[in-house]
């Protein structure tokens, strides 16, 4: 009864996690500071009326009816399910179940790769730091527990379990490729892992899209162009408040990856290097080497340290002895019962200081809307049709280009004005196109602390 009844680490670090993203983090608002999260919602409803995926774009006014891979789809039906069964609260409720189920997956990710209790405990609070970074409702949430999953089956050699998650994989999220690769450098243990790469490569075709969906997101992550203009494929700004703990868990990793070297585990040091990397390019990268490299890292620093600390290790081992003994499944369920009242009882909305929540309300139903993209998912949810919005791959460079130069009015801006014949616009009232406007004859209509409603007078 006392295994049942005590929680090991693992449980531990969920209530942590799920305790600071609901009190602290505010996570049923927080969760939509992101508007990708509208376009999610009404594409998973979309394709749970229809019963087939789109192909074209069913929202755009300035690109209609172009080809458009909805990647995303399995990702979008579930969220959609739980918004028409409890609203934003129920996709709010969906999102911390994964945050919590990635925190339980990556305590066992310790155990799994050697790690011990002392440093699981002192990696936590640089892994919660880091992937809440990205904690938005977005269907990126699902590949870190596809990640997880993958590790954890790896390094048991599992390896018939990773072709199902390589299908499901592929209709959640764009990121399956970390699947193979992961294979790659587990080749340097067994060979094996070679073939199973192949595998689950093949296995990915099994999505509406075939190979087409491969040959997209190859293109759009190649595109230079395009990437240097979208915010969270950019570094990230190691000056910002709370940067401490993510530089910490960069250079965990990176002193595991030297430590795996010296221990031969090469498998190991090239999959921890390949997510510094990947870190450094980009602030997507930051919650994946989080997720996916302080347990590993745990496990060559920790073996490195052992001999040199051996009585410190000895009681880090009685205590992993303990907290093995244990599990604490029997509170899981009051919990979970306790989460979703506590989140389905909670106001959930898009944030009111970041999106045009009453200025929305002013705008009449046949306008043709100028709106930054940062409000474009959120104008989608709302049912309107969207000069632009986050699908950056779907708009491409060259409109991006021409969308920069329109909002911080450059040379040209009003032929752009002229090209997609808006009647009205919907800013930001930081925006100096606010003041240009005005200035060009446009009647404000509403303004309000976030947003600005202007109608051109024709």
């Amino acid at each position: 009864m006392v295994r049942w009844l005590l929680p090991d680490l693992s449980l531990l670090l969920v209530g942590v996690t799920l305790f600071y993203a609901l009190l602290l983090y505010q996570a049923p608002t927080q969760l939509f500071r992101d508007s990708d999260a509208g376009w999610h919602i009404r594409n998973g409803e979309r394709v749970l009326a229809s019963g087939t995926v789109p192909r074209v774009d069913p929202w755009s006014f300035s690109k209609p009816g172009e080809p458009w891979f909805a990647w995303e789809w399995g990702a979008d039906v579930l969220m959609a399910r739980a918004h028409q069964s409890f609203g934003l609260r129920g996709v709010a409720l969906l999102y911390l179940l994964l945050i919590g189920l990635c925190s339980w997956l990556w305590m066992r990710l310790h155990w799994a790769t050697g790690g011990t209790f002392g440093m699981a405990a002192v990696f936590a609070a640089p892994f919660l730091t880091s992937v809440q970074l990205h904690w938005l409702a977005r269907p990126h949430v699902f590949s870190w527990v596809f990640l997880l999953l993958a590790l954890y089956w790896v390094e048991r050699g599992k390896y018939v379990w990773l072709v199902p998650l390589a299908v499901v994989w592929a209709n959640f999220h764009g990121s399956f490729i970390l699947l193979p690769a992961l294979l790659v450098c587990y080749a340097m243990r067994d060979w094996r892992c070679l073939l199973w790469a192949g595998g689950t490569l093949v296995a990915t075709v099994l999505n509406p899209y075939g190979w087409g969906v491969h040959v997209h997101i190859w293109h759009y992550l190649q595109n230079k162009e395009l990437l240097d203009r979208v915010a969270e494929f950019q570094s990230f700004n190691f000056h910002a408040d709370g940067a401490g703990q993510i530089i910490f868990a960069m250079l965990l990793v990176m002193g595991g990856a030297v430590c795996a070297l010296q221990a031969g585990r090469w498998h190991h040091a090239l999959w921890m290097l390949g997510l510094v990397v990947m870190s450094l390019r980009s602030a997507r990268g930051l919650p994946i080497l989080a997720l996916a490299g302080l347990p590993m890292a745990n496990a060559a620093i920790s073996g490195a340290l052992a001999g040199r600390w051996p009585a410190v290790f000895a009681y880090f081992r009685r205590l992993r002895g303990w907290d093995a003994q244990v599990h604490g499944m029997a509170l899981a369920v009051p919990a979970l019962a306790l989460l979703t009242l506590a989140v389905l009882g909670t106001p959930a909305s898009f944030p009111e200081s970041e999106f045009p929540t009453a200025a929305l309300a002013h705008v009449p139903a046949e306008a043709r809307l100028l709106a930054p993209d940062s409000y474009g998912g959120y104008l989608i949810y709302r049912g309107r049709s969207v000069y632009f919005d986050g699908r950056s791959d779907y708009y491409g460079a060259a409109f991006l280009k021409e969308y920069v130069k329109l909002v911080e009015v450059r040379p040209g801006f009003r032929q752009i004005l002229e090209k997609y014949r808006f009647t009205h616009a919907l800013l930001p009232v930081r925006y100096s196109l606010v003041e240009v406007l005005r200035e060009s004859g446009w009647r404000e209509r509403y303004r309000d602390e976030v947003s600005v409603l202007l109608e051109r007078n024709f």
